[in-house]
């Protein structure tokens, strides 16, 4: 099997260094991706990882080998990079493992206006034509190779992302960011300087792709621990966990206690619907029934999607969906070129705690109305054989298969998910109180390893 079928996902390209992705990847992947956009320009930014100057070098000699000019903004977060690939309207390559730990490196590809690349919409091009290059073929070099500038787009930046407020409405207010060492470092502090009354207080602000003091994944509960500490002790109104890239981020309110994704994505989408009422949201399909509900309570109309960025923007540009939202605590914003971002979700859960003139703690209370299990990965032999027998032991009750296998049993439901990468499956299940959400877990988990 060649590197790149080891590396190249299903909507980015990610792997460690330098045994799975090195220089010469780099550079095969950069005249793949040339060969495929065939644009006047692209721009091309990286995160704060030690590989991350080879790695974006390599991939711009291959680009402007064939004939594409490179627009260099450097260290950015993902978010950075899609306002540049939107407000550039070019195609964009962000060097970035995201969450992963230190020894990983990838990239993300997009078209112009941030619009994704993914193995069905071009990726699988890119990665055959980086398999020549790799092989001893390849395109021809250009005639006449590309050039190279640098453009330093922050401070733009951070003016479109507070131009999705009011200022006036945050007001007063203490927050505490995580940055993990990652991107916000950089970014979150950018936006803020604009918010007067805003006192921000960054944990562990220095860029450091080496993550010296706990993994940028917020998702898991253990790398929150510090912030919600910080938050307490520091008698702050909310804490923001930002991933490596800073395109997520996951809130802590005044308590210490955290809001899911699914918590954020309903706040959000009521912000939203009182901007653009009736306005189209969407959720995917792991979402708590309280964002449809919530939704439709509002006026709005609500739309499931699968799981994945990809699937997200492709549906927002077709709906013409104004935000939506992932449990996994990525935000889109169509007027952000339909792309997540994490800081635009931040600012605006901070607008709609000012204007409440309440703390989050109560602000948040009528956005929780289940109990959810969380993502549970089992480790199985065939996932789909799996997911065939589940579905026939619960074939009495209403289901689909849009991602994976959804089963609504009435009072509680359950969503079962093979994992794209791995021999895992994904459960994720939600009930009408902690108990019953707890008894069902211990049910399904049984039938799930029997």
């Amino acid at each position: 099997m060649s590197v790149l079928d080891s590396i190249v996902k299903a909507y980015d390209i990610r792997g460690t260094v330098p045994d799975q992705l090195d220089a010469d990847v780099a550079h095969a992947l950069g005249v793949g991706f040339a060969a495929f956009v065939r644009s006047d320009r692209v721009v091309i930014g990286r995160d704060m990882r030690p590989s991350g100057p080879e790695l974006v070098d390599a991939f711009t000699r291959g680009v402007i080998e064939q004939g594409i000019d490179v627009v260099d903004i450097g260290l950015a977060s993902t978010d950075l990079m899609y306002y540049a690939d939107g407000v550039l309207d070019v195609p964009g390559a962000m060097f970035t493992a995201s969450h992963n730990p230190a020894g990983y490196n990838g990239v993300k590809l997009c078209l112009a206006g941030a619009r994704p690349i993914g193995v069905d919409t071009g990726l699988a091009d890119v990665q055959a034509v980086a398999q020549q290059v790799l092989d001893g073929g390849g395109p021809r070099h250009a005639v006449t190779c590309g050039s190279r500038s640098e453009r330093d787009l922050l401070s733009d930046f951070a003016d479109h992302v507070v131009s999705f407020i009011d200022p006036a409405d945050i007001g007063p207010m203490k927050v505490v960011a995580d940055t993990a060492n990652g991107m916000g470092g950089l970014v979150v502090p950018a936006v803020f300087e604009r918010l007067d009354g805003v006192e921000l207080d960054v944990m562990y602000a220095e860029l450091d792709g080496t993550f010296p003091n706990h993994p940028a994944d917020p998702l898991q509960p253990a790398n929150q621990r510090d912030l919600r500490a910080r938050v307490v002790s520091g008698g702050f109104d909310l804490g923001l966990a930002f991933d490596g890239d800073a395109d997520r981020v996951f809130v802590v309110d005044e308590t210490g206690n955290g809001l899911s994704g699914s918590t954020t994505t309903a706040v959000l989408a009521a912000a939203t619907l009182r901007q653009h009422p009736g306005a189209t949201i969407l959720h995917n399909l792991i979402c708590s029934k309280t964002v449809p509900e919530v939704v439709r309570e509002l006026g709005g109309t609500p739309v499931r999607t699968k799981v994945g960025h990809s699937f997200i923007k492709q549906i927002m540009a077709e709906t013409g969906a104004v935000f939506g939202g992932e449990h996994s605590a990525h935000y889109y914003f169509a007027r952000n070129f339909n792309a997540d971002s994490g800081l635009i979700a931040s600012l605006m859960v901070m607008a709609e705690v000012g204007r409440a003139g309440e703390r989050l703690s109560v602000v948040r209370q009528p956005y929780e109305r289940y109990a959810a299990s969380g993502e549970i990965n089992t480790q199985v032999d065939d996932a789909l054989a799996v997911i065939e027998r589940i579905s026939q032991q619960y074939a009495e009750f209403d289901q689909d298969r849009l991602d994976g296998l959804t089963v609504d049993c009435g009072t509680w439901w359950f969503n079962l998910r093979p994992s794209n990468t791995e021999p895992l499956l994904r459960l994720n299940l939600e009930a009408a109180d902690r108990v019953a959400c707890d008894d069902a877990v211990g049910t399904l988990l049984a039938q799930i390893t029997s």
